[in-house]
């Protein structure tokens, strides 16, 4: 059996847990997670996904604020000593102590096909700037941002209307299988790392406020991939009679109007005018409102006169 601790807190880490917990080769020693954060309108705290599990199977958590600047976590990590770390969607960085406690490596799953997106957003950032695939690597952990040495790779594509969260979802169903074999594959030295070609570095930063403000000047197919790559996180949007509109289900349209322009309401939605092509919005969440059709907000704010 491979010994190892899983370190992870949000949903999309969940089911690589699972599967480990449930491998026959795989010894799951224990959980770190972040400490559990105030949610809702009552702001009581919630646990992770990751720490529900945990929970639920006996298996002993630790919950740093800050791994690298408590001594007293890094011991129990020692004492319990794993072959392997095995991080995914963590959200803190790790110490060379830490680091340097596993009797292998510190194992990494990162959802995008290094070099190319290191850093927070890889998901999203792919599907903004229009690419047609990505993928998930597993690499070793190094203290520099994702640029350790790769394990393995596998290839994603990405759909014309694919959002983050269809994304999300496919990088979570694949990533538990990639784990284990690059946990064995590390074991049997099977597998040789490969260094990371510097050429093709590519940086995946944080999303901004100001960049899911819909630009209309922009083309249609821009704002439509800014609309599936950031789809209900947090959505891309617009202001109306001061209000946020946020866009959640976008296509394209292949003709011409004036920018930010009101072109018509259809069966489908509302069409506005970009830079190139229009955008039909098909659904779109007003300010304090739920998600409606396009077509049934514009009615209610009389913007459109001309139905087609």
């Amino acid at each position: 059996m491979i010994n190892i601790v899983f370190f992870g807190t949000p949903v999309i880490a969940l089911k690589s847990l699972e599967y480990l917990y449930n491998s026959d080769k795989i010894n799951v020693l224990a959980v770190v997670t972040q400490p559990d954060k105030p949610a809702g309108r009552g702001h009581k705290l919630s646990m992770s996904p990751v720490k529900e599990f945990a929970l639920s199977k006996g298996l002993p958590i630790l919950q740093p604020k800050s791994i690298r600047k408590e001594p007293e976590i890094q011991k129990q990590l020692e004492n319990l000593n794993p072959d392997f770390f095995v991080t995914f969607a963590f959200g803190q960085i790790l110490s060379q102590e830490v680091l340097d406690i596993p009797r292998f490596e510190t194992i990494n799953l990162h959802a995008s096909l290094l070099p190319k997106y290191r850093g927070a957003n890889p998901i999203q950032r792919a599907i903004i700037n229009g690419d047609r695939e990505t993928g998930i690597c597993t690499m070793i952990t190094e203290l520099g941002l994702d640029c350790g040495d790769v394990c393995l790779k596998e290839i994603i594509k990405i759909s014309d209307n694919m959002t983050c969260v269809d994304l999300f979802e496919e990088i979570s169903n694949r990533s538990p299988e990639l784990i284990e074999k690059t946990l064995i594959g590390l074991v049997n030295k099977t597998i040789t790392p490969q260094k990371q070609c510097e050429d093709g570095v590519c940086m995946a930063n944080k999303l901004s406020k100001e960049e899911t403000l819909i630009d209309w000047s922009k083309s249609a197919e821009e704002i439509h991939n800014l609309v599936r790559g950031v789809y209900k996180f947090p959505s891309a949007y617009f202001m109306h009679n001061n209000k946020i509109i946020k866009v959640l289900e976008t296509r394209v349209v292949s003709e011409h109007a004036d920018c930010g322009e009101f072109v018509r309401l259809t069966k489908d939605g509302v069409v506005v005018g970009c830079g190139k092509d229009c955008i039909l919005l098909v659904k779109v969440k007003p300010e304090g409102k739920g998600e409606m059709y396009a077509r049934d907000w514009a009615n209610g704010q009389h913007i459109v006169v001309k139905a087609g």
